[in-house]
């Protein structure tokens, strides 16, 4: 199943489409779209009896109250070489605070003195059932409720050039457009298997494979569970492919009217208009 969120920032509604394709109004039966109504079955929710949405409007995010984003550095062998640097032994991991998460489709704010706003298509991992102490990887795909896309904006001088954490790059405010739904994981039997492309005013930037990964799905949510308790309703953005500004010299950063579309397969399609802080 695919659930989503649509209407006015704030006010938006929880839908589901099944394998009919038509999408359902969730609100008879659920408030809205948490871990815990991402692992119940279309007979749970009595998905066939739930009313037609005949207008769909603006996609939200499609998780309601996210927890913590929990980010993955450098996880694609082309995007380390791109950038200069090796591939890590172990997971790089920085934090995105959740304030940071928009709709799919919702204007991108650039911050006041950026030089070097950025783009990063990623596969987002929605967390269904606690991960603490797993035991190994192939016990791990078991704790996700399902996917969806991430565009993991950061700025890249904030980031790398004014010292301290990545986090000063990847917690502006939008830096975090998340959507336009959540496949559940029973309909991704593989992870690895997804394309993912990302086009900048129409151009091609970004176009990989989370066959690519150096640190998969499975070992990174048994990796993070020997750091921290992952709960339901937390998200990892799991890395993204070559193609970032970063690592193509003469490309040039993101500017006030650009464009970014973005998508991965099975999860739709994102489009963003990055705008200069007001």
């Amino acid at each position: 199943m695919k659930f989503a969120r649509h209407g006015d920032p704030g006010a938006e509604k929880p839908i589901v489409c099944g394998a009919d394709g038509r999408w359902r109004d969730l609100t008879p039966v659920a408030g809205n779209v948490t871990p815990d109504v991402l692992t119940r079955s279309e007979s749970g929710l009595g998905l066939e009896s739930l009313p037609v949405v005949t207008r769909l409007e603006r996609f939200g995010p499609p998780l309601a109250g996210v927890g913590k984003i929990v980010c993955i550095g450098l996880n694609y062998r082309d995007h380390a070489e791109e950038t200069g640097a090796a591939p890590p032994a172990e997971p790089i991991v920085f934090l995105k605070a959740p304030d940071t998460v928009v709709g799919p489709d919702d204007d991108v704010l650039i911050p006041r003195a950026s030089r070097k706003t950025d783009w990063e298509v990623e596969l987002a991992v929605v967390i269904g059932a606690k991960a603490r102490y797993l035991d190994g990887p192939e016990s791990a795909l078991a704790c996700v409720a399902g996917y969806t896309i991430s565009n993991d904006v950061s700025e890249r001088e904030f980031q790398l050039e004014r010292g301290g954490q990545w986090d000063k790059g990847k917690n502006c405010e939008t830096f975090n457009p998340l959507g336009p739904w959540i496949l559940t994981a029973d309909e991704v039997p593989d992870p690895q298997k997804l394309g993912l492309r990302l086009r900048v005013n129409g151009r091609l930037r970004q176009d990989g494979t989370t066959a690519d990964m150096i640190f998969d799905v499975a070992y990174l949510v048994w990796y993070l569970s020997q750091f921290m308790v992952l709960n339901p309703g937390d998200v990892i953005n799991t890395g993204t492919p070559a193609g970032v500004a970063l690592g193509s010299p003469g490309l040039p950063y993101l500017r006030d009217g650009d464009v970014v579309e973005l998508e991965i397969d099975g999860l739709g399609r994102q489009r963003q208009n990055f705008r200069a802080t007001p």
